[in-house]
Order: structure tokens, then sequence, then C-alpha cells
């Protein structure tokens, strides 16, 4: 089964548990609704080649890790588009959850996509519960305080950012989560891959911050120009254009080299190589030969 098929056979399964039995047909709904389409799904794309590296020896767990760290990336998407954050009208190319559902339902349904990944790794525990448990100490850091997504969020309600505090919580947490999840479900020692997460989750970060200033609605599924608007730090703004590539391609760079030895070390380094492409849309690049650009 590829990568993506396990991706979408496990979040589905999640979402079904979650909408058993007698439940509000609203929010059950609206658990369908954030997690689908899927989008990149690149976190749990991540943590399953990282898995598969390092000899991917209980599949099942890896399915329930990568079900989990989607459905966290989901509910803070959700979060993030009320109106006391971004206060956005769409994801994904269609009606943000709250507008589509109402702001009630829009917070539980992050709240409860959040507690249906613990869930899912502590059911999916039951056969290995020490590697569930690291899975879920791993996700609980890179969700919460003081460095996961959540403090990420705060900062922007801090009136001085520490800029790299805030990337690496905002952005970086859950890459980070994603590799060393990855390593953990085959059975491996986290800590080696920490920086391989931390530096894929920089170029991320690098690329949306291209990919705000460049891209119109419609190439990126949900309004543009969100940095410029909220008045948040960005790359292009500290750098310009051809800095904020220059810097990403770096990124991408380093974070190839910092591939722990494991058995499928070449092919994560083609998938990073992959995603390089990937992160700015063609029609960004090519605004990179218009001059004074």
């Amino acid at each position: 089964m590829s990568t993506a098929a396990r991706i979408d056979a496990a979040v589905t399964a999640a979402i079904r548990a979650g909408q058993r039995g007698t439940t509000p047909p609203k929010l059950a709904a609206a658990l369908e609704y954030a997690v689908t389409p899927g989008g990149a799904r690149i976190r749990p794309t991540i943590l399953v080649s990282v898995a598969r590296a390092c000899g991917d020896d209980r599949p099942e767990l890896t399915d329930a890790a990568a079900a989990a760290l989607e459905l966290i990336h989901c509910a803070s998407l959700v979060h993030d588009d009320l109106p006391m954050f971004d206060d956005a009208d769409t994801r994904r190319g269609k009606p943000s959850v709250h507008r589509a559902f109402s702001q009630p339902l829009a917070l539980l349904c992050g709240d409860s996509l959040i507690v249906m990944g613990f869930e899912v790794l502590a059911q999916a525990g039951i056969n290995d519960p020490a590697r569930a448990l690291g899975l879920i100490s791993v996700l609980g850091r890179r969700t919460g305080m003081p460095g996961g997504i959540c403090a990420g969020q705060g900062w922007e309600s801090e009136d001085d950012i520490d800029l790299s505090a805030y990337h690496q919580s905002k952005t970086g947490a859950l890459f980070i989560a994603a590799t060393q999840m990855g390593a953990i479900a085959a059975g491996q020692e986290a800590e080696p891959w920490e920086e391989l997460g931390a530096r894929i989750g920089e170029a991320f970060q690098v690329a949306d911050d291209l990919r705000d200033a460049l891209c119109d609605e419609g190439e990126l599924g949900k309004p543009a120009g969100q940095d410029d608007l909220h008045g948040r730090p960005n790359a292009v703004t500290l750098l310009g254009v051809r800095g904020a590539v220059g810097r990403l391609d770096d990124i991408l760079a380093g974070a190839i080299s910092s591939i722990p030895a494991c058995p499928g070390e070449a092919g994560l380094a083609q998938m990073v190589r992959a995603y390089a492409d990937r992160l700015v849309p063609a029609a960004a690049r090519a605004k990179l030969t218009v001059p004074g650009e």
C-alpha cells in the first residue's frame, strides 16, 4: 500500500470511530469536513517515510502515529482560521470550518480532533506500550507548551516576538514530531531525528512566507497576504524574495546532510529533494525572473 493510501485509511478510520453511536450530527460532519480533502499531508508523509527508512517493523503503530499527527495538524488549522486568530474564510479551497458550521462547532471540532489524535495512539499501543508512550510524549510536547504549536500561536499575541522561537514552535514543532515519531514507531531513538525535523520545518516556514507574499488565493486555497495584513515577521520582509529563496535552498541542503544513518537514508534524501521542488509553486519561482523582484 502506498504511503498516501496508508495515511488516508488511518485518518478515515479515526474519524469514523469518532462518528460512531449517537453523536451530534453537525459536529460529526464537521470532523470529516476538517480533514478532507487532505491537502499535501506532508507531516504524516514524512513520519511514514522515516519509519520506513528505519525498518517499519510495526506498520499499524506507524499508521496510527501518522493519523494522530495529521489530526493534530488539522485541529490547529480549524483553530487558526477562527475570527479570534486569522479570521480566514477559506481553507484548502473551501469555506473554513467556522464558516461552514459556526464558530462554536469549529472550536469543538478542533478540540475533538486533538483528543482523537491521542486516543488513536493509546489504542494502537496495546501491543507495544513503550513505543506508544514515546509517541504520546513527543506529540504532546510538540502540541502544547512550552514549545509546541500552542506556543507558536501564543507568540502572535506578544508585543515583542522572538522570531526564532516563534518559527520553531509555530511551524517546526510538528515537523520535529513527524521525524521523531516516525523513528519511535520503528523502534529507534527520537533524539537523532530532531535536527532533520527542525530543518524541514524551517524550510516549510520560509516557503510558506514566499507563497503568502507571491501567490494569490486561488493558488493557495486560502487567503493570501496574511503576513502583511497581521503584521507578522516573515522571511520575505526580512530577506527579500531572492534572499528568502536562497535561504530556503540552504536550509534544504542542511536537512539532507542531517539525516541520521539508517537503511533508507538515500530514499529519505530523495524525498527531501522532491519536496524542495514542490515547496515553492512554479508560478512563484517564475516571478523571481521579473526585474526588480
